[in-house]
């Protein structure tokens, strides 16, 4: 039941949060895509979101020579980290070898690669009253 209010208030708080004009634009840039294949999953990401499933906004974007370049509009100022993937046989999902490695370049914000999974602590930035420019590298 906790988890059903929390689930509640949390979507309730992004749809007040987001039909409010005004926070920042965050855009993102990745220009090291391996091919044009597919398309470009990002997501903008909470603490309570981050490796738990879509995020507070999410953008799919199209790959031309190897670079896309992504914006988040309306952002409030907040404590914010960022996921990125080349969706390369466009399946909407990330793809793995069976020892578990990714098949699909990703990429997270402050462009940590460390070995297993994303950290929220290590990918987190936070947005104030302007706007961000991010490069992402996969």
């Amino acid at each position: 039941m906790k988890k059903l209010i929390l689930t509640f208030a949390l979507a309730l708080m992004s749809i007040i949060g987001f039909s409010q004009e005004g926070g920042a634009t965050i855009t993102i840039t990745i220009d090291n895509v391996t091919s044009d294949k597919g398309k470009v999953l990002t997501s903008l990401h909470t603490s309570e979101t981050f490796m738990k499933g879509k995020g507070i906004q999410n953008a799919e974007t199209e790959i031309k020579d190897g670079k896309v370049t992504i914006s988040f509009k309306n952002v409030l100022p907040g404590e914010y980290a960022i996921m990125t993937l080349h969706d390369a046989n466009d399946n909407k999902r990330m793809d793995f070898q069976d020892n578990g490695m990714p098949l699909e370049s990703y990429g997270i914000s402050n462009n940590v690669m460390s070995f297993g999974p994303p950290n929220y602590d290590e990918a987190k930035f936070i947005v104030e009253d302007k706007d961000l420019d991010l490069n992402i590298r996969f």
